[in-house]
């Protein structure tokens, strides 16, 4: 099983960037899909960025052309790199491997999610 750690949260100003980081602890990480989600108060929790073992990416619209997912996996980590933050972006942000096949981006086909790391965007 992977064990995922996030980290790099904190709070910032609108318009600030935030880079995350989810480091991976398993030896299958080449292979995962790895998902971003993320969780504000009271709502659900959403996908926000996926990044393929093949190296193919999406992303909710509600954060294309400012997010983006990348991957390291000499490192066993990937990235989400926040730019162009608004308050609507505060959330728990969690990453989690991809456990089931299809283009379901729901968090019921995600696992080993970590702990999370809080991003709060406020003036």
């Amino acid at each position: 099983q992977e064990q995922l750690v996030e980290s790099g949260g904190g709070l910032v100003q609108p318009g600030s960037s935030l880079r995350l980081s989810c480091a991976a602890s398993g030896r299958t990480f080449r292979t995962n899909h790895m998902g971003w989600f993320r969780q504000a108060p009271g709502k659900e929790r959403e996908f926000v960025a996926i990044a393929y073992s093949s190296g193919n990416t999406n992303y909710a619209d509600s954060v294309k052309g400012r997010f983006t997912i990348s991957r390291d996996n000499a490192k066993n980590t990937v990235y989400l790199q926040m730019n162009s933050l608004s308050p609507e972006d505060t959330a728990v942000y969690y990453c989690a491997v991809k456990v089931k096949s299809g283009n379901n981006y729901y968090p019921t086909n995600f696992g080993s999610w970590g702990q999370g790391t809080q991003v709060t965007v406020s003036s």
